[in-house]
């Protein structure tokens, strides 16, 4: 029989919306399911000590994969166990405190179902995730929840399409509920994500500044010259001026000793820092955001900003630099 070719437009247009209608009502259906089985089931894993370890062939092993890769970086520690791999061996990555989370379309595949009695010798508790009640995973799991779909959209109903979405929204589900049920917090989704946007979104000054050996000081009866050396071996534009008890009292920046230099008229450079120093300087705590910092230093006009302990603290931490926070990608 020879295969006609579709060119038109309106077909097309058409096919696309009668898969989306299917697949959206599809995951619309699901929404009555979620009951008190599926609160029993999220306390139950919330409980676990392990991890939870997802597991599926085909089509349902990709969405598994999709479901753990969202468990671990909400909060939830997880991987992906492959069926064949651990009937060889990978089993012994699952401990009684673990969850499985076993998603399968039928229930019936003879990969997932050689897996089971193994998994119930070790102690672990078994998900499943399936769209047939009628299955033997049905009856060996110890939290179940129904992701039957009424057809698929592949025109044939062989095709897992609609199932396969079902699966996903139901994984996700099961996910932001542990975030929820954790108190998982937009930082803690950041301290996940540290190579991302969101991560360098939540960066601490602590986490760019300058300190230690970095950091330029120097004494309130030091000498301007001494400010000068400092200022230009740390090469930060400026330096703090310290106390006897090591509390920031000033600092002096570059406009402070061209300033100086200009309107003096005799030699400074032998006087005293405490006379062209800028008291009570402009401070940010060292657990403050990156990107506070920046719109400080963008508000106040100026490049660099010592870094305090804590708010009721004059004890310099360090000093952080515009550049710093721009380099970041904060």
């Amino acid at each position: 029989m020879r295969k006609e070719k579709i060119n038109s437009s309106h077909v097309l247009i058409e096919t696309a919306k009668s898969t989306l209608k299917i697949e959206s009502e599809s995951v619309a259906d699901l929404i009555e399911r979620v009951d008190e089985n599926f609160s029993a089931m999220i306390d139950f894993i919330a409980r676990i000590k392990g991890k939870v370890i997802t597991t599926g062939i085909g089509k349902s092993g990709i969405i598994a994969r999709k479901i753990s890769s969202t468990l671990a970086s909400t909060g939830t520690p997880s991987f992906f166990m492959h069926p064949a791999e651990a009937l060889h061996g990978d089993l012994g990555m699952i401990g009684k405190d673990d969850a499985i989370i076993v998603v399968s379309n039928s229930g019936n595949t003879k990969e997932i179902l050689s897996l089971l009695p193994s998994i119930k010798l070790i102690g672990a508790g078994i998900i499943g995730i399936c769209g047939n009640k009628d299955s033997s995973l049905f009856e060996l799991s110890d939290y179940f929840f129904d992701v039957s779909v009424k057809k698929e959209a592949c025109p044939f109903n062989l095709a897992p399409t609609a199932s396969t979405t079902a699966q996903l929204a139901i994984g996700d589900a099961i996910a932001v509920a542990l975030l929820k049920k954790r108190n998982f917090l937009e930082e803690d989704f950041a301290r996940l994500h540290p190579g991302g946007a969101i991560g360098k979104k939540f960066l601490k000054v602590e986490d760019l500044m300058h300190s230690g050996k970095e950091m330029p000081l120097v004494r309130e009866n030091s000498l301007l010259n001494e400010a000068i050396i400092e200022m230009n071996s740390k090469r930060l534009g400026l330096t703090g001026v310290i106390n006897d008890k090591g509390l920031l009292r000033g600092i002096i920046v570059d406009g402070d000793l061209r300033r100086a230099l200009l309107s003096a008229s005799e030699n400074i450079l032998n006087k005293p820092v405490s006379g062209i120093m800028t008291k009570n300087p402009k401070v940010i705590v060292k657990n403050s955001l990156a990107v506070t910092a920046l719109k400080k230093m963008e508000d106040l006009k100026i490049t660099s900003l010592f870094v305090v302990e804590s708010e009721d603290s004059l004890k310099p931490a360090g000093v952080i630099h515009i550049h710093d926070i721009l380099r970041s990608g904060a």
